[in-house]
């Protein structure tokens, strides 16, 4: 769960890793550097990063580094692609330290992506520098009770523009929550994608949402380094 120190000029990095491409949402296929910040606000169940949070499983000293956010720009700026993905973990939870990164990125031509749980409303500096939030509210699904929906923080994302809104579906049941938030908040474009962690469940999953996610209007999102390389981390 969450523990990050912000340091100013300091980032809590899980992973760097890259050229590879975006595996979801609507950049998917694209080439990208990546770096996964360390910890998170929640515990999905379900979650494929644990590695990036749960302290309890994973040696926190093994998987996390403290990097300065020009020695973090400088490794992604080498890897030499156009889009730069900053994942977690939960990002925001270093938004200051990301807004520097971002701010480095762009000046050296980059397209930013963050990837984002949205409970936490970012920064307008932040805001300003970003080419798209990929927010990611969870369902019931994840296993955390009651629904950590923060409605400021999805409200200011509806808002700026640059979100869209991306929901791992489980069950039958989970199009009607996804359906009861977008109304509730105005989210839109509205991504849906399985829960996935083979080749197989992820081609099961997208078949057997793509009625729905035409029904409702959404778009329909599969998960390419699995379907590349499986459950492979650094892909």
């Amino acid at each position: 769960m969450a523990s990050t120190a912000q340091q100013a000029g300091y980032l809590l990095v899980n992973e760097l890793f890259g050229p590879t491409f975006q595996g979801e949402g609507p950049s998917c296929g694209q080439r990208a550097a990546f770096v996964r910040l360390a910890d998170c606000n929640l515990a999905c169940t379900w979650c494929d990063s644990r590695h990036s949070w749960d302290w309890r499983r994973h040696d926190q000293a093994a998987e996390t580094r403290r990097l300065t956010v020009e020695s973090t720009a400088t490794q992604l700026l080498a890897l030499g692609t156009e889009l730069v993905v900053i994942t977690g973990g939960e990002p925001l939870l270093q938004a200051e330290a990301i807004t520097d990164l971002a701010a480095m990125l762009r000046a050296a031509g980059r397209r930013i992506e963050v990837e984002t749980n949205g409970t936490i409303p970012p920064p307008p500096e932040l805001t300003d520098l970003v080419g798209q939030f990929n927010v990611s509210p969870k369902l019931r699904n994840a296993g955390l009770g009651s629904r950590p929906i923060d409605a400021a923080a999805l409200t200011a994302f509806a808002a700026n523009g640059k979100a869209v809104f991306k929901f791992v579906v489980c069950g039958a049941d989970d199009a009607a929550q996804i359906a009861a938030l977008q109304d509730a908040y105005g989210l839109h474009p509205v991504w849906v994608m399985p829960q996935a962690t083979s080749a197989d469940e992820v081609i099961a999953g997208m078949r057997q949402l793509a009625d729905t996610a035409l029904e409702h209007g959404w778009n329909l999102t599969g998960r390419l380094h699995i379907l590349l390389w499986g459950d492979q981390r650094g892909r």
